[in-house]
């Protein structure tokens, strides 16, 4: 567990959250096989986006939209997957600088949020470039994070 902050500055105690809300988040979405936590998994991903807005920079909030479409994808609230799936992948591929396992794992929650909202081509083709983009990781650790995430996006 992350060590909590030994000040009463506000910003301090916002990262804290976001990072030990982020980490569930993450967690649980990586665990998850039949819907039980998925009230807890929603509420980690909202408060890790909601600290996040108020102290993040930049990059952590859009990680932190990245991290709401995966979850809403993995619920199967498909409509707002998709919003978020959308502006995240087009403010990550108009970044010069998004390494090579960001820009995998930005496709393969693409395809799973346009999966969840029942849009067949975007699905298939957010795969495709997902399956690509992960083969194209240069660094195995890297690519078995990502791949942990892939796996659950059904095959088109």
């Amino acid at each position: 567990m992350r060590e909590a902050p030994q000040d009463a500055k506000p910003e301090d105690w916002h990262r804290h959250f976001a990072a030990l809300a982020n980490d569930r988040a993450w967690t649980l979405a990586e665990q998850r096989t039949d819907g039980r936590d998925d009230a807890e998994l929603l509420a980690a991903a909202h408060a890790s986006a909601w600290h996040w807005d108020a102290v993040g920079t930049p990059l952590q909030r859009l990680r932190a939209r990245m991290l709401l479409a995966h979850v809403h994808a993995l619920v199967g609230h498909g409509a707002t997957a998709l919003v978020l799936a959308g502006d995240m992948r087009r403010e990550f591929l108009a970044g010069p600088d998004t390494p090579d396992w960001e820009l995998a794992l930005v496709h393969a929650i693409h395809a799973h949020a346009a999966h969840a909202a029942g849009d067949a081509q975007a699905h298939a083709e957010s795969y495709r470039r997902a399956d690509a983009a992960l083969a194209a990781i240069a660094d195995d650790d890297d690519r078995e994070l990502v791949a942990r995430t892939f796996r659950q996006v059904p095959v088109p």
